[in-house]
């Protein structure tokens, strides 16, 4: 009777759900500790100066000039997104003037770096835990410690150093970009003068928004290298597991950026 019954429980549906959350959960731990571990290594290898420069100066090429036409693009987008339905009705209501106030501080406080972080993840961030997972699979990774080189340091320090230096300059020209676009908008649907827009951009702006901002870029940076590094390294099974460590990579660097964003937000604006 107890066989036949708990037979009966594992076919049910309730059991396959609560299941599949315990191997994600599982999974999630298992990760997060991974990626814990190799931010350690990290860390350390940066204090022992174990960097290599030719690398890193090519990874910040691929981390900083490969990623400008798609994350202007995005934040470039996201702007004309905005000013189009803000502009339109602060004018209407009479609020024209502080327009290019509340763009620009929309625009460096959150968007810039958000959607820069997002288009960062989906170009860069899925290239680095591919490369790896590549490496893992074809044994690539085994090589380099067969050579007595520590792989950790050799692969990931020019990694995520280059996220944490190229990110802030990344978020800076695509927040210029944005209130530029936002200015040409409000002028195109709601009839608001350059002069207007640019004469309210810098009111509501402080110091504090700048250094909360940079800062916030070199962490999303250092954020997504480490974890899409994280992800490749440990992949495995094929062709098969090289997709699944992007995918994941992809997946962990989006949930950490809102989660990232969220501790700023409360830090500094709270």
């Amino acid at each position: 009777m107890a066989t036949a019954l708990q037979k009966y429980l594992k076919q049910s549906a309730t059991y396959k759900v609560f299941s599949q959350f315990l191997v994600v959960f599982a999974d999630f731990l298992d990760t997060l500790g991974k990626i814990a571990q190799m931010g350690v290594h990290v860390v350390k290898a940066i204090l022992k100066r174990e960097i290599d420069g030719k690398e890193l100066l090519a990874q910040c090429d691929r981390f900083g000039v490969s990623s400008l036409p798609i994350t202007l693009s995005i934040v470039g987008m996201t702007s004309i997104i905005v000013a189009s339905q803000v502009a339109h009705e602060m004018v209407k209501q009479g609020g024209g003037n502080f327009v290019g106030m509340l763009m620009t501080i929309l625009i460096v406080r959150e968007v810039g770096a958000i959607m820069s972080g997002f288009a960062i993840t989906s170009m860069i961030g899925s290239s680095l835990a591919s490369e790896l997972a590549t490496m893992r699979v074809t044994e690539q990774v085994d090589a380099i410690d067969v050579l007595g080189v520590d792989s950790v340091s050799y692969l990931f320090v020019p990694r995520v150093l280059s996220g944490m230096i190229m990110m802030p300059f990344v978020v800076i020209l695509a927040s210029v970009v944005g209130v530029l676009l936002g200015a040409v908008t409000s002028d195109m649907f709601a009839g608001l003068t350059y002069r207007a827009y640019f004469d309210s951009a810098g009111l509501g702006l402080y110091m504090k928004d700048l250094g909360v901002c940079l800062l916030k870029a070199a962490s999303f940076g250092a954020t997504i290298s480490l974890i899409s590094c994280t992800c490749g390294f440990y992949a495995s099974g094929g062709a098969k597991g090289v997709g699944l460590a992007t995918t994941k990579a992809v997946v962990w660097s989006f949930i950490a950026i809102v989660v990232l964003d969220m501790v700023f937000a409360v830090l500094f604006f709270f």
